[in-house]
């Protein structure tokens, strides 16, 4: 008899990039090739000073040894003085750990508040990998609306119907990932009022909070009361802001009891993180931060070129677009998302991720990731989808 794999692992999904880009293969290229609106990822390389930098860290004797659990000093001082000086508020090098990408980041965070048979409310359409991430965890992912009509954005009064005696967190992803939604600051206010009066965990994503629109200020003010130790929990990631997504370096900033309990799940998951990297992005956040202006300026352009080929298109809407991401109801209103996805790339060329993937009741919409896409080739998006 053969011995069985985990039931909590067999019953998820298997990983959705993938099997979509799967789909992809049965493009004939009669059109051009493939538009690939699949993956979250950076559009260009790394700046060539960062390069260099990741290259003499790379071929360091330093960097082949073990480092710290939590991440090196350099790398946790110079992102608590980025936090501080972008929310207003004191975030110290004790505050942070450094993880293998944001992912990490937010397995770590799961496993240091909540048990099997807990639950965590998740906005929804939620992040895949977040639901994926509790299943195996035998955490409840309960889902959290983000309405249409409210431009995907969740309303703190929903909580008081969803949260019971099993929930140990409230999770928000800002800016969104699949809507592009980005969270008011008073929306985050009201939550994070909320999670403290019921005493459980406040969790932000901001994977993608350095591609705010120009001038947007401080994404919320969570930072500046003095007891956000207690109940805060906010996540980033590097990869997109640097464009190392292959160096898997994320980050949890958090009060002193989860970043010891971090610590605990560290040493038995990463040991440490990979060193090169910490090494040159330390470096990177306060130096590079005109480039990271650019970066965000060109998807800021991205965006609107999107916007702009599914603008004259028949059936198309965008529901919600931001950084990184546009969320629009395709034009076959009752056909199942996977379907129309999987047609349109192997008949038109142009890959984007069903509804579906993102939680229930997302049928009706696709998700498009633009960041590694150039004005050019959106263009082409509208050409190819009112073809025919």
């Amino acid at each position: 008899m053969s011995p069985r794999l985990s039931p909590a692992v067999a019953a998820i999904q298997s990983p959705p990039i993938p099997e979509a880009q799967g789909w992809a293969r049965a493009w004939d290229g009669t059109r051009g090739p493939l538009i690939d609106l699949s993956q979250a990822a950076p559009g260009g390389a790394p700046h060539p000073d960062l390069l260099e930098r990741l290259a003499a860290a790379a071929g360091s004797a330093d960097a082949a040894r073990y480092g710290p659990i939590l991440g090196d000093e350099a790398l946790r001082a110079a992102l608590a003085a980025d936090v501080s000086g972008l929310y207003g508020g004191r975030v110290t090098a004790e505050d942070v750990a450094i993880t293998a990408g944001c992912n990490a980041a937010f397995v770590t965070t799961m496993l240091a508040i909540a048990a099997p048979g807990d639950a965590v409310l998740l906005p929804t359409p939620w992040y895949f990998n977040h639901e994926m991430t509790l299943s195996m965890l035998g955490i409840a992912a309960r889902p959290l609306p983000c309405r249409a009509e409210d431009g995907f954005v969740p309303r703190a009064e929903d909580v008081d119907g969803l949260v019971d005696a099993r929930v140990r967190a409230i999770v928000l992803v800002t800016p969104n990932n699949p809507t592009g939604a980005i969270y008011p600051p008073e929306t985050i206010a009201a939550f994070a009022a909320l999670a403290r009066a019921r005493g459980i965990w406040l969790v932000v994503d901001e994977t993608y909070r350095d591609f705010l629109p120009a001038g947007a200020g401080a994404p919320h003010a969570l930072f500046r009361d003095d007891g956000w130790r207690e109940g805060v929990v906010h996540l980033y990631s590097f990869s997109k802001s640097y464009a190392v997504p292959g160096h898997r370096l994320g980050a949890l900033v958090a009060g002193p009891a989860l970043v010891e309990a971090a610590g605990k799940i560290l040493d038995n998951v990463q040991i440490c993180p990979a060193r090169a990297g910490q090494a040159a992005v330390a470096w990177a956040i306060a130096a590079l931060r005109p480039w990271r202006e650019e970066a965000r300026a060109t998807l800021e352009g991205r965006a609107a070129a999107f916007a702009a080929a599914l603008a004259p298109l028949p059936g198309w809407e965008i529901a919600s677009i931001g950084p990184y991401f546009a969320y629009v109801r395709h034009d076959r209103p009752g056909t199942p998302a996977a379907e129309v996805a999987r047609a349109l790339a192997r008949e038109r060329g142009v890959l984007m991720l069903p509804g579906s993937y993102f939680g229930p009741g997302q049928e009706d919409y696709l998700r498009v990731a633009f960041a590694n896409v150039d004005g050019a080739r959106l263009a082409m998006v509208g050409e190819r989808l009112g073809a025919g």
